[in-house]
């Protein structure tokens, strides 16, 4: 394991949740997101590069391994719509959210984290 190029594919991968979750969701919070749908999908092409870059480096510093890559992006996709969607839409994390939430953040500890 590459720990360097690791950590810079799950800050994109970061990245590219949080700006997917305004994208996605801003125009049930905001109104100017909903009307402007076409700079939401415009915004789709950087976020596209984010998501490539955190693919390519996740799976530099996981050996060329893809599996463990796509799920350390789903694990951190469920954290943040999680977080954004407590906090911003007040919809409060329950016992199955949290279970839900405690699992994406096992997957990704056990794919970073286990040795092969």
């Amino acid at each position: 394991m590459n720990v360097t190029p690791l950590i810079s594919g799950i800050g994109f991968f970061l990245l590219a949740h949080i700006i997917v979750f305004f994208q996605l969701n801003g125009q049930f919070k905001w109104g100017w997101f909903k009307e402007h749908e076409w700079v939401m999908v415009i915004i789709g092409i950087p976020i596209s590069f984010l998501y490539l870059w955190g693919t390519k480096y996740t799976v530099q510093g996981l050996d060329g391994l893809l599996w463990p890559t796509r799920f350390i992006g789903f694990g951190i996709g469920m954290i943040i719509y999680a977080l954004g969607v407590s906090y911003f839409f007040n919809e409060g994390i329950n016992a199955k959210t949290f279970i839900s939430l405690g699992l994406a953040v096992l997957l990704v500890c056990i794919q970073v984290l286990w040795k092969n």
